[in-house]
C-alpha cells in the first residue's frame, strides 16, 4: 500500500469518526461489510436504518450500527462450562434416569 493510499485511508477513517449519521458507503467502510450485504439487510429490515425525506438515501446511526454488530456475542469455552455447571447445580434431579425402573 502506497503512502498516498494510506493517507487517503486515514482521511476516510478520520471523517467516519467525526460523523454520527453514515451513508451506505460510510456504513460499508465502518462495518467492513459489502454494500450489497447491507442493502440485503435493509430490505429484510434486519438492521436499524433511516431513509431520507424522499426515500432515496439510506442512513445509519453509527452507535446503532455498533450495537447491531456486537449484538450476537459468542461465549467463551470457559463461560459455557461455567453456565453448564451452574445449570446442573440449580436443576433438581428427580432420581430417574432414562428408562431405568
Amino acid at each position: 500500500m502506497s503512502i498516498e493510499q494510506r493517507l487517503e485511508r486515514i482521511e476516510q477513517l478520520t471523517l467516519l469518526a467525526a460523523k454520527d449519521a453514515l451513508t451506505m458507503d460510510d456504513a460499508a467502510a465502518y462495518t467492513g461489510l459489502s454494500k450489497s450485504y447491507l442493502y440485503r439487510l435493509v430490505c429484510k429490515k434486519q438492521i436499524p436504518y433511516y431513509k431520507s425525506a424522499g426515500g432515496k438515501q439510506t442512513y445509519f446511526k453509527k452507535s446503532e450500527l455498533c450495537d447491531w454488530l456486537l449484538k450476537h456475542r459468542v461465549s467463551t469455552t470457559e463461560e459455557a462450562q461455567e453456565s453448564a455447571a451452574a445449570y446442573c447445580v440449580s436443576k433438581p434431579r428427580n432420581g430417574k434416569k432414562g428408562g431405568a425402573k
